[in-house]
């Protein structure tokens, strides 16, 4: 899954210069990513007025924001239901009163990162691959987000230069697959990015990049030409995993960001997680997957919850996963059933919930 953090401010800024002829002059330009993203709403009073929502709803959001905040790009809540306060992207990232109650089982850091870490903003947890940390910073808070605890002042790769990060995937000839992560990798520039995958570049038994990224998805304005560039300079063979959990995150500009990359030699894969009145029911999983499948785009991991604080009102009860997924393996191909998984610290590879003990 995609982490998200309220430490938002950590991007570094990089706008690509456009040459323009007399007659473009003329034409105004579309705002770049950088500027879309600075304008997303934050404040719980503007985003309960964009949605005509109950104002009701409005003081347990600042409450909760306090905590965890408030990001969400405008174009992704256009995408959103006037009126519905049960909306299923809306409830993806509405702060609600339910993320301040302590709930016994869920913990700080669910999926054990912190006793993983190899290097600053490194944790080596599966054979073969490592995951770097890249920035603290995402598009959007999705208020499950199983990192929304995590350090991300002392933890980012970034703190240092990348240095000693490449210095331990330098050395462990066993990894050959790394995984930007974070916060979200594409919050960074694309300067930072070139400057991070050359130094992956140079270290010979690295083979393959993998990008867990919610950009294409909530704000896909940032696959634009300098991306592309940059994704296409690199050697490695390339993997983004991207985080849709309902079919209507999916519209026309999602579809032409994801053939963008596509078209860029990039493997488009998709995760999920299931939460309690988004997409826990056989219908809503199942038009996911089509939409995904028509964005050429695979349906790869379908998480159940990660137990972390302030996220205990979207789990389901592990039976009715259970129900939800068999539903959807008798419904669909077996191509378009994401695999349930759950991750569990310590373990060397996600568990499967159902079918495998271990999946990969």
């Amino acid at each position: 899954m995609i982490a998200a953090t309220s430490h938002a401010n950590q991007l570094a800024p990089q706008f690509d210069a456009i040459s323009l002829d007399s007659t473009a002059k003329s034409v105004p330009r579309e705002p770049g990513w950088q500027q879309l993203l600075a304008e997303a709403v934050t404040d719980p009073r503007e985003l309960c007025s964009l949605l005509d929502l109950d104002p009701a709803l409005v003081l347990p959001a600042i409450a909760a924001a306090k905590d965890f905040a408030l990001r969400v790009p405008r174009s992704y809540v256009a995408r959103m239901r006037k009126g519905d306060p049960n909306d299923p992207l809306l409830l993806q990232i509405l702060p609600v009163a339910a993320e301040l109650q302590v709930t016994e089982g869920f913990v700080t850091d669910p999926v054990g990162d912190m006793n993983r870490r190899a290097a600053q903003g490194l944790l080596h947890k599966y054979q073969g691959r490592a995951l770097l940390v890249t920035t603290g910073a995402c598009a959007v808070h999705c208020r499950y987000c199983f990192r929304r605890h995590f350090p991300y002042s002392e933890e980012s790769a970034l703190q240092q230069g990348w240095q000693p990060a490449l210095d331990h995937l330098r050395a462990d000839t066993t990894i050959n697959e790394v995984i930007l992560s974070g916060g979200d990798p594409w919050s960074l520039s694309d300067r930072r990015l070139k400057q991070l995958t050359d130094g992956l570049q140079a270290i010979p038994h690295i083979r393959r990049l993998r990008i867990h990224t919610r950009y294409p998805i909530v704000l896909p304005e940032r696959i634009d030409l300098g991306l592309l560039d940059w994704l296409q300079g690199v050697r490695l063979q390339k993997v983004v995993v991207m985080h849709a959990n309902h079919a209507r995150e999916i519209d026309q500009s999602v579809r032409q960001a994801c053939g963008r990359l596509k078209a860029a030699g990039v493997t488009l894969l998709n995760q999920s997680v299931l939460l309690q009145g988004v997409n826990d029911d056989v219908t809503a999983l199942a038009e996911l997957s089509e939409a995904l499948f028509e964005t050429h785009v695979l349906p790869y991991y379908l998480h159940v919850l990660d137990k972390v604080q302030g996220a205990a009102h979207f789990d389901l009860p592990e039976a009715r996963a259970l129900q939800l997924h068999r539903e959807l393996t008798a419904k669909l191909p077996g191509y378009l059933v994401p695999k349930l998984v759950r991750e569990v610290a310590g373990a060397p590879a996600k568990t499967a919930v159902v079918g495998a003990d271990r999946v990969d």
